[in-house]
């Protein structure tokens, strides 16, 4: 149960990129769990905290050149973070397999 818990915390950016993780972290009495719900979160709202800083520069950039280098630089975060979610999660399953 400790694995699907975790794992789901991580698959969660399939259905519920932010609220589980806080409801499993709120909610689980494990450390292993919580741990496992922390990273997972992180690893949601990264993206979205590196996003801060590039719509600033995408808002103030002069060229359409830059601007569309710092959406494509975007994605690219969004992309290895939901990569890394989806491994992450595999590898806590497998971990007592």
């Amino acid at each position: 149960m400790r694995q699907l818990l975790s794992a789901l915390s991580y698959f969660s950016i399939f259905f519920a990129p932010f609220l589980f993780p806080i409801i499993i972290w709120i909610v689980a009495r494990d450390a292993y769990i919580e741990g496992h719900a922390k990273r997972a979160l992180f690893s949601h709202v990264f993206p979205f905290l590196a996003a801060i800083p590039l719509f600033y520069f995408f808002v103030t950039s002069q060229s359409i050149g830059s601007a569309i280098g710092f959406v494509i630089l975007f994605f690219v975060i969004y992309g290895l973070s939901f990569i890394y979610n989806i491994v992450k999660g595999i590898q806590v399953l497998r971990e007592y397999a």
